[in-house]
């Protein structure tokens, strides 16, 4: 007989604090962006869009955060898995969403389980995904 331990899901609020320390950091580095809180089913928590950030950046911030959650990794670590020959090149086109692998999506854990994740975009990949980590860092 296994046990399991229950591990507390992400909820609103904890997404508001990922959304809020996100938005932050990029603000204190004059960066305008966009950020997506997602559960662990791939569920929209929390989403930010400044007016002042260009429309395609609520996309891209949803879809980097869809991307870390299905593959419980940042994807700032995964732009050499999509090139052509590399090992996620087809993946994109087997799941029921497009995937977006640029640095930005982060998965969030708690107690060593996958509970959501967050995704930033409308800064360069490198910010995106530094906004993102220093928002979780607030969440710890």
């Amino acid at each position: 007989m296994s046990t399991t331990t229950a591990v507390a899901p992400l909820t609103t609020q904890d997404a508001d604090v990922l959304v809020t320390a996100a938005g932050r950091a990029a603000e204190a580095a004059g960066v305008t962006v966009s950020v997506t809180v997602l559960d662990a089913g791939g569920h929209l928590l929390a989403f930010r869009r400044d007016d002042r950030a260009v429309l395609i950046s609520g996309e891209t911030s949803t879809r980097k955060a869809y991307t870390a959650l299905q593959l419980n990794a940042p994807t700032a670590g995964l732009v050499d898995a999509v090139q052509p020959g590399g090992p996620f090149h087809t993946l994109p086109t087997a799941l029921d969403r497009p995937l977006l692998f640029i640095a930005g999506g982060v998965p969030v854990h708690r107690d060593g389980r996958l509970i959501g994740a967050i995704g930033v975009g409308g800064g360069a990949p490198e910010q995106d995904h530094d906004f993102a980590t220093t928002a979780l860092e607030v969440l710890a």
